[in-house]
């Protein structure tokens, strides 16, 4: 099942392994930033929170920029220097002692940030055909959450609030590990580099003049970042903050349940996510990216069934609804992970790719500022039971978006039906209409166009 989905590029099979050795750093630190910060450098929890989503603002800034260049000069002359740029500002946490110290190393690693994922997305998109992109984003989720799981554990296994030294290493280890994937890119050098031709994938002009003006002309994918807007600032905006902030203030367990925790979610995803990519095959995206919504308000109720055991001084079932929570969040993952990108890429054009996939990390910046600065200070006020509330009607709200965003798409940009293999001769239809494919009549060459007037928008 594993080699079924490996992508047929061997350069797609090359960058997979840099994010699973790149995934294994991040593993070290993703659960303990606001441990870190917290309860290790004694920085207010509120403080803490307005510092991550500090890190979300400048990500937001930075992202279309981010997706202009990618377009302009090929995403490899993008990735590669935020690659070094992350890794020192990743360095630098492991040195903090104050407010504005961490301030300066936050700022530093979300400038390394704001278009590496992005960035990632758009080559590892142009080394597949589209019927492969479900499948390989997937994979590279997978791979991701395994290297991710085996980081948290060790670091589980290592850190101590009493012994700074501790943290100190988790963080120089991460920003080691984002020196992996950049010689990996450094030794194909073919591979990231802007399109020769600039054709675009659509019936659209080959121009860049449009800019994010033409991104935006697209109603389905307006539609789809509302979604995803909602989903991650609800979802995973409130991993790094209101979970492990809920976790240790208010279900009361040990930075490394926190561990565990994570470490469960990475054995779910890992166990399950190829046989969901087999279940999600000619099947509705959209209902897919519904479900996610439901599984992750699930998620956030197991979590708030543990901070009352934590409250009643029950350790144990306090400990089991954290990592319960984690476990279920990583079921919605399993659906969103592969069908998130290739929806984002199915509407996309060649010209515009960049910044397709910059707009997906736009909203991971907005959410990136209001879930910490939301969770941080209704978490640390005492606040937590409407923090919950907000939490899981955001996710169910998502969910709503989602079931209405299906009549915006064609059956195969929903994956209902297989993708149409590309023509020499013939553009593929602008991803905003829901109707037309490409029109071929009976002796292969293209049929008449519609009149425009009578295009359903």
């Amino acid at each position: 099942m594993f080699r079924d989905a490996l992508p047929d590029s061997a350069e797609a099979r090359r960058i997979l392994v840099g994010t699973v050795c790149s995934a294994v750093g991040r593993g070290l630190t993703l659960p303990f930033l606001f441990v870190y910060l917290n309860q290790v450098r004694g920085l207010p929890a509120g403080t803490v929170g307005l510092l991550v989503g500090w890190m979300g603002l400048v990500a937001l800034l930075l992202a279309p920029l981010g997706g202009s260049l990618v377009d302009r000069h090929g995403a490899r002359r993008v990735v590669l220097p935020l690659f070094a740029v992350e890794a020192a500002g990743t360095a630098s946490l492991a040195f903090v002692h104050s407010t504005l110290s961490a301030l300066a190393a936050l700022t530093l690693a979300a400038v390394g940030s704001a278009a590496l994922w992005s960035g990632q997305n758009t080559i590892l998109a142009s080394l597949v055909p589209d019927r492969q992109r479900q499948q390989v984003f997937g994979l590279s989720f997978t791979l991701l959450n395994l290297g991710i799981g085996i980081g948290g554990m060790l670091a589980a296994a290592v850190v101590d609030i009493a012994r700074p030294v501790t943290f100190q290493a988790i963080y120089v280890g991460d920003a080691v590990s984002y020196l992996i994937p950049a010689a990996i890119l450094l030794s194909m050098p073919h591979v990231g580099r802007r399109p020769a031709t600039g054709r675009p994938a659509g019936p659209r002009p080959a121009t860049r003049s449009g800019g994010y003006r033409e991104v935006l002309r697209d109603k389905a994918f307006v539609r789809l970042i509302l979604f995803g807007l909602t989903l991650t600032t609800c979802g995973y905006a409130q991993i790094e903050v209101g979970f492990t902030a809920f976790a240790t203030h208010v279900a009361q367990v040990s930075p490394r349940v926190i561990g565990w925790a994570l470490a469960g979610n990475t054995l779910m995803i890992v166990g399950a996510q190829l046989f969901v990519l087999r279940l999600l095959r000619r099947r509705s995206r959209t209902y897919a990216l519904a479900g996610v919504g439901v599984l992750f308000a699930g998620s956030w109720f197991v979590l708030a069934a543990g901070g009352v055991a934590g409250q009643h001084g029950r350790v144990l079932p306090a400990a089991l609804g954290v990592i319960g929570c984690a476990v279920v969040f990583g079921v919605g993952e399993t659906l969103l992970s592969p069908v998130m990108p290739a929806l984002t890429n199915a509407l996309a054009t060649d010209e515009l790719r960049g910044r397709y996939n910059a707009m997906t990390a736009i909203l991971w910046g907005i959410s990136g500022i209001v879930g910490p600065i939301t969770a941080g200070p209704l978490i640390g006020g005492g606040r937590a039971g409407v923090w919950v509330a907000v939490v899981v009607s955001g996710c169910l709200l998502a969910s709503v978006l989602a079931v209405r965003l299906r009549g915006r798409l064609t059956p195969e940009q929903d994956g209902r039906a297989p993708a149409p293999e590309p023509h020499a001769d013939l553009p593929v239809p602008r991803a905003d209409r829901p109707e037309p494919l490409a029109r071929v009549g009976p002796d292969g060459r293209p049929a008449a166009e519609p009149d425009p007037a009578c295009a359903q928008h």
